[in-house]
């Protein structure tokens, strides 16, 4: 039977060939009973690490030299009898000690080289999927799943290096790919990456079927077939707190498999010495399970065995206080309404401004949405928003099509909406207007009217983006104009032209309302990643209320940096409120303590009025409520940091 992990931790551990006394003080027995006791069910743990260096009894790999009894089947006899999960970590992507010995497996790049410069990272040799590597790496991996007692196997850094080498030059001049165009021999290589995944997953599987498989760094679509669950690995501390939600929103769409949010005790990836404040862990985990993702904590594990008491203190708390509402987040699912549209893979779908600016547009907002690509079915959203320059294939035509069969809505930005030629709009008559190409006003200034000016100061507003003109058809309202500026910034052959005032309204479209599309000219919310404009935030809202009048969730006395969120179980919904806001010190944002807040007012959605109880978990303190207008509406007195409430009903739900 596969375990169904619940919280987790996973090690580091990788050590330097020269470090002399690997595993001298470890006590598998003690750390696991320590494990135990800080409610951990899932240890991820390194059978061979990025060095290529094993710790435990290999016939295949190498042993690390200074380790002289096999730590690994210590330990993974220990997590058996105290009824741990044991997962057994590989490196894929990085071997440097078997890259050393074996270069013909190493990648070869571009520049003709097969070290990477600069030479101080991990990364440093990297390996070819397509050479006698492959093999070996398979046949430790079933060496570990034959022989020891693992319940799951994380395959990490299966990275798609681009790779140069007389294998992968075969290979790719027999399948026709462009081996002189870098992207072209990027994604031979992230196929090979996916193609050794599913070559693992099957291998391990005939040994063992119900190993659990999670493999890493190709695009979480292509690894839907191969992964058991899917690891969403980030460190808030040093990659910023937009990068998360992006990946939280995105995952959980691809099926009916368990996500890990796993973060880190440490500021930064090799920080030995780091322990990060408990509320900046605990906030982070918390965000995870209101979005139905999994704790996990990332360590290091001292070479000694060393025991981290600090740090295992920490988790043990931390883990504790969770624990207290498992009842409510076992198989908790998040409630959503909205669709985030973004159908484009891209290797690190993170780190696009489009998305990152979106989605925090989108929290801010207090809206239960997720971001969709054609992986998943978009069928149950009330609402689609295609941000900035999604194009639309067939694929993504049909899917519209549908939706307004449906009689339901679209908002988009800037291109979005636009066929594969980027002519004309897929659907022209829907959207309410012509396509007559990129906008050239820089900046451009929007004017907005009466109908979506609610709380808009009355002057011409910064858009802070690229946009494109439009020219409306006879049924399509236009409630906001561009307003073009004196100059354009630039140089203009003798002066710097950086002063740039509106001049005057135009005639041209900045926001544009048909029966089923509210269109904006402008890529507001890359405009909204870079400059965080409050006013656009609080136009995209006004446009989004009036689509969208009945949301799952209202909010009142809820500032912007709180996040809300729905999840539920049969026959109950869960309000999760987070009040922490993340500072900038220097160059590390950190999260220190909870914010308190107090009087909040929480509508959530109850057409049936089949809410029968409202309380606070876990102490199941009963709070009062009333139904009004197809909504319930509560108010919660004050929460520190989190408060988890829970609306409870007689029958199962069907709103």
């Amino acid at each position: 039977m596969k375990h169904k992990p619940k919280y987790c931790l996973f090690y580091d551990n990788h050590t330097m060939k020269a470090v002399p006394d690997i595993g001298k003080y470890f006590d598998a027995e003690a750390f696991v009973e320590r494990l135990e006791r800080c409610g951990v069910d899932y240890l991820v743990f390194p059978a061979r690490c990025n060095q290529g260096l094993a710790y435990y009894d290999t016939r295949i790999g190498t042993k690390h030299p200074s380790l002289n009894y096999d730590l690994l089947g210590w330990l993974s006899e220990a997590c058996s009898r105290r009824g741990i999960a044991l997962g057994a970590y590989f490196n894929a992507g990085i071997s440097s000690e078997e890259g050393l010995h074996h270069r013909e497996w190493t990648t070869l790049y571009f520049d003709g080289r097969t070290l990477r410069e600069p030479r101080l990272t991990p990364h440093v040799r990297t390996m070819c999927y397509n050479s006698g590597y492959r093999d070996h790496l398979i046949a430790m991996v079933k060496e570990i799943a034959g022989n020891y007692p693992v319940d799951g196997l994380m395959i990490d850094c299966l990275i798609g290096y681009p790779c140069v080498c007389p294998t992968c030059m075969k290979a790719m001049k027999e399948c026709g790919v462009d081996w002189s165009d870098l992207n072209a021999v990027s994604d031979f290589a992230e196929t090979s990456a996916v193609r050794l995944a599913q070559d693992i997953a099957a291998e391990a599987k005939r040994i063992n079927p119900d190993v659990l498989i999670s493999c890493n760094y190709p695009p979480y679509e292509k690894l839907q077939h191969i992964n058991d669950y899917y690891d969403v690995i980030g460190l808030p501390a040093s990659e910023g707190y937009d990068s998360m939600p992006v990946k939280a929103h995105y995952v959980r769409t691809l099926g009916d498999k368990p996500v890990i949010n796993m973060t880190g005790r440490f500021y930064d990836w090799g920080d030995f010495g780091g322990l990060l404040p408990a509320a900046t862990i605990e906030s982070e985990l918390l965000y995870g399970l209101a979005n139905g993702m999994r704790p996990s904590i990332g360590g290091h594990f001292h070479p000694r065995g060393d025991r981290e008491t600090a740090v295992l203190d920490r988790i043990e708390r931390i883990y504790a206080h969770l624990q207290t509402r498992e009842e409510w987040y076992d198989d908790a699912e998040a409630v959503t309404d909205i669709a985030l549209v973004y159908p484009e893979i891209v290797r690190r779908q993170h780190d696009s401004a489009v998305l990152r600016g979106a989605v925090r547009m989108l929290c801010e907002l207090k809206q239960q949405f997720d971001v969709v690509g054609l992986s998943s079915d978009w069928s149950k959203y009330e609402v689609l928003i295609f941000p900035d320059d999604v194009i639309f294939t067939d694929e993504i035509a049909r899917r519209v099509k549908r939706h307004f069969d449906a009689g339901k809505r679209i908002v988009s930005t800037g291109s979005s909406g636009l066929n594969p030629d980027k002519t004309k709009f897929a659907f022209e008559k829907e959207w309410g207007v012509r396509y007559l190409g990129e906008n050239g006003f820089a900046p451009a200034y929007i004017a907005v009217g009466e109908r979506f000016g609610a709380g808009l100061p009355g002057m011409p507003l910064s858009l802070y983006s690229s946009g494109v003109d439009l020219l409306p058809l006879p049924e399509t309202e236009v409630d906001a104009r561009l307003v073009k500026p004196y100059q354009n910034r630039g140089w203009d052959g003798d002066y710097a032209v950086v002063y740039n005032p509106p001049q005057e309204i135009t005639e041209i479209p900045g926001l544009t309302l048909s029966a089923g599309v509210a269109h904006f000219s402008h890529r507001i919310f890359s405009g909204y990643y870079d400059k965080a404009s409050v006013e656009l935030r609080r136009l995209f809202s006004n446009v989004l209320n009036e689509f969208h009048r009945t949301p799952i969730l209202k909010t009142r006395n809820l500032p912007a940096f709180a996040r809300i969120f729905v999840t539920e179980q049969p026959s109950r919904r869960m309000v999760h409120l987070l009040s922490y806001l993340p500072e900038m010190r220097g160059r590390t944002a950190i999260i220190e303590e909870g914010i308190r807040l107090t009087d909040i007012e929480i509508m959530l959605r109850d057409e049936a009025k089949s809410v029968e109880r409202v309380y606070s978990a876990p102490q199941r303190v009963n709070l009062p409520f009333e139904h009004s207008t197809g909504y319930v509406k509560v108010s919660v007195p004050h929460i520190e940091g989190y408060a988890l409430i829970v609306f409870e009903n007689q029958k199962p739900i069907t709103n």
